[in-house]
């Protein structure tokens, strides 16, 4: 799992990026006054499932496998979480490294 981090002046542009990143497939996972906590699940590239099916149904039943295995990584660790926050420090102090919305998108529509 990827966390990234966007900032945001006030609750209300919390929303707005909140309401642009559910027009992705984003979910609210977790909310409060200084946060916003979302996530959108990948299930992995449907195109790569299909060839997987394909090949384990007439040559090679290890493909069902890797396909599996490909399924599992792309839900469980490549799943981006995204942090909607108006904080600008850590709890130690530290300035938070905010990433872009580009960045998060990308992420999001990968194909591995």
């Amino acid at each position: 799992m990827s966390l990234f981090i966007l900032g945001a002046d006030n609750s209300k542009e919390m929303d707005e990026i909140s309401d642009e990143l559910s027009k992705y497939k984003f979910n609210v996972i977790e909310q409060q006054d200084n946060f916003i906590l979302m996530k959108r699940k990948r299930y992995g590239n449907v195109l790569v499932h299909a060839v997987c099916l394909i090949i384990a149904l007439f040559f090679f039943s290890i493909a069902i496998f890797i396909n599996v295995i490909y399924f599992a990584y792309s839900f469980l660790w490549a799943s981006p979480n995204v942090l909607i926050t108006t904080e600008k420090t850590d709890d130690e102090g530290n300035p938070l490294e905010y990433n872009t919305m580009d960045e998060v998108l990308e992420k999001a529509t990968a194909i591995l």
